[in-house]
């Protein structure tokens, strides 16, 4: 049986990760992982643009909340979604805009 306590728990967690989320350069990192892509830090802060430091603190944000998770290979580490179904949230964020 599931209790309210464990509904309202699950509940905080999925609100944690879409406030992680909610940054246009995160919307763009969870957008370049999609359908099981693995980026190292270098990979996603040249498509980025932007700094690497920059980069690293929104991939610390994003893996705090539990959006992302990483492996180490040698010297790299490679970032990965964590729930492949994020991918949906933002296809239906984006199918939204249109729509008025």
């Amino acid at each position: 049986m599931i209790t309210n306590e464990q509904t309202l728990e699950k509940l905080t967690y999925a609100a944690e990760m879409l406030k992680a989320i909610a940054h246009p350069m995160r919307i763009t990192i969870v957008s370049y992982l999609e359908g099981s892509q693995r980026l190292t830090v270098t990979e996603i802060y040249e498509r980025l643009g932007i700094e690497q430091s920059a980069t690293s603190h929104h991939l610390g944000i994003l893996k705090s909340k539990g959006v992302l998770a990483s492996t180490r290979d040698g010297k790299n580490t490679y970032y990965f979604l964590k729930h492949t179904g994020l991918s949906g949230i933002l296809k239906c964020v984006q199918n939204c805009q249109g729509s008025n």
